[in-house]
């Protein structure tokens, strides 16, 4: 007559996507609620989602990184005005600065950075900025000196190819995985401001609160600093 413990066994045999409005998505896994009678054979009782963390997706859960008609989408559903301009393939600020002599605004260089204990940075710097990474880890209490992310993780965790970083690739849910997202106080200054859409044969043109909008769309607060002079004059 004792009742038998409940114990959880995962269902291995469906797993499901719920898909959130202009190009979100978020995993989910049904879980069954198994019990054990007196023979020992388990039972279904019922079943129930709930949402995935990121250290337990693996490589067939994750959903496929955002292409430019996703971000575009997402854009629109938040009212963000945008111009988006397709040109050859950029991977560096010089490769386009000549092209982009007849784009006016702030155009962007996007530093993917971690500290000696791995916390993660997206460092969003307007393309002239002479960015004082000692004096940035300083200002953001950064654990050791701060480097340049290898270009395998910064795919792994932003979902673009290196040349095409931007802080519209914070729309993909592997970028939950920074700590911070740092923005220069240089780009706030100009109207409008360009990034890439997910990729380097274009440019994607928003306004400064365009852009704070989408990032907190994505679930961040940013921090804007002189990336100039972190630390003040």
């Amino acid at each position: 007559g004792d009742a038998l413990p409940l114990s959880y066994a995962r269902s291995l045999a469906r797993q499901t996507r719920d898909a959130r409005p202009a190009g979100g998505a978020i995993c989910t896994r049904e879980f069954a609620i198994a019990s054990a009678n007196s023979t020992g054979q388990t039972g279904i009782l019922s079943t129930q989602k709930r949402p995935l963390s990121m250290t337990e997706l693996s490589p067939q859960d994750m959903p496929p990184p955002a292409v430019r008609a996703d971000l575009l989408a997402r854009l629109e559903a938040l009212g963000v005005d945008q111009e988006t301009v397709d040109h050859p393939a950029f991977f560096t600020v010089e490769d386009g600065r000549a092209y982009k002599a007849n784009m006016p605004g702030g155009h962007s260089k996007n530093l993917f950075l971690k500290d000696k204990k791995g916390a993660l940075t997206l460092a969003v710097a307007n393309a002239d900025t002479r960015v004082d990474l000692v004096g940035l880890g300083k200002a953001i209490g950064a654990k050791g000196r701060l480097s340049f992310g290898k270009p395998e993780l910064m795919t792994q965790t932003l979902g673009v190819i290196p040349g095409a970083v931007t802080p519209f690739a914070l729309i993909n849910p592997t970028a939950k995985s920074l700590s911070r997202v740092i923005v220069d106080q240089a780009l706030m200054d100009a109207d409008p401001v360009w990034f890439h859409p997910l990729e380097n044969t274009a440019s994607t043109a928003v306004s400064p609160q365009g852009l704070i909008k989408f990032i907190n769309s994505c679930g961040f607060e940013p921090e804007i600093r002189d990336l100039a002079a972190p630390l003040g004059p």
